[in-house]
């Protein structure tokens, strides 16, 4: 990739400014996805972000801010679109499982090629609405979802069997917290500064029952 060098090192600079402790290996993974993105973009729209440099601050450094709080086995990403944050999550830890859902057929597609393209064997793409997963999780993150609310309510049948929603949103979703609705328990909220792009407030989410 052209200027791959310079790319590299605001990569592994921002994954670091961000707590994500990313591997050189781990770069280049995601130095092809965006190669990957960028090609699929042109065609299917995938994202309305565009141009590799952007992507990689307002997609990749974005999805790796919240590496600090992603914890268990198994990941389920929900409403993955163009695979964010799982693909940027699985290239980081290599060691746990992500399960990439979403219902779009174009955005599954491409979650299905950029699997195969970066060899990424953690992975897993489930085509299929979030309401409809069976699969197991310890974690389910979203980076575009809905509104908490509606989040905690597509993904409650996952929360329920002890999963934590890890939701992340842009300015502070204060009116959001507020309509929550009793069945849900905010068990975090940190505000994180990413890079490039927009601050990010990260909310984690369980279910009393």
């Amino acid at each position: 990739m052209k200027g791959s060098g310079g790319l590299r090192g605001r990569l592994l600079a921002g994954a670091a400014a961000v707590k994500a402790p990313l591997t050189d290996a781990g770069a280049g993974v995601l130095l092809d996805y965006l190669q990957l993105l960028e090609q699929w973009n042109t065609r299917f729209n995938l994202s309305g972000v565009t141009g590799i440099g952007q992507m990689l601050d307002r997609h990749v450094l974005d999805s790796l801010s919240i590496a600090p709080w992603v914890t268990g086995d198994t990941v389920a990403d929900a409403g993955s679109g163009a695979g964010l944050p799982g693909i940027p999550l699985a290239a980081l830890f290599p060691d746990k499982r992500f399960v990439l859902i979403d219902s779009n057929g174009k955005k599954a597609r491409f979650l299905f090629q950029a699997k195969l393209s970066l060899g990424l064997e953690n992975l897993t793409v489930a085509h299929c609405r979030v309401e409809d997963y069976r699969g197991p999780a310890d974690l389910v993150v979203c980076r575009a979802l809905s509104t908490l609310a509606r989040s905690a309510a597509k993904t409650q049948h996952i929360l329920s069997r002890g999963a934590t929603l890890l939701a992340m949103k842009g300015r502070h979703p204060g009116q959001e917290l507020a309509l929550l609705p009793d069945a849900f328990t905010v068990k975090f909220l940190h505000r994180v500064h990413v890079p490039g792009a927009s601050n990010r407030h990260i909310v984690g989410i369980s279910c009393r029952g």
